[in-house]
């Protein structure tokens, strides 16, 4: 079975297996956000646990 395409441009599974994902609102509208929250923006974040099993399947990793 072949992977879904947004799923494949949006996640990336880790070397222990988790799977990192980058934060969303920080595309544009950007002036009236601070530059700590742009910053905090920036930095990747891991998806929740409770979505995991959902990402691994549109992924095909299960």
């Amino acid at each position: 079975m072949k992977t879904k395409s947004s799923a494949k441009k949006r996640f990336k599974v880790t070397g222990s297996g988790k799977i990192k994902r980058k934060h969303a609102f920080k595309s544009h509208i950007l002036t009236k956000k601070s530059k700590k929250r742009k910053l905090a923006l920036t930095h990747s974040a891991l998806v929740h646990q409770s979505d995991v099993k959902s990402v691994k399947e549109q992924l095909r990793i299960i």
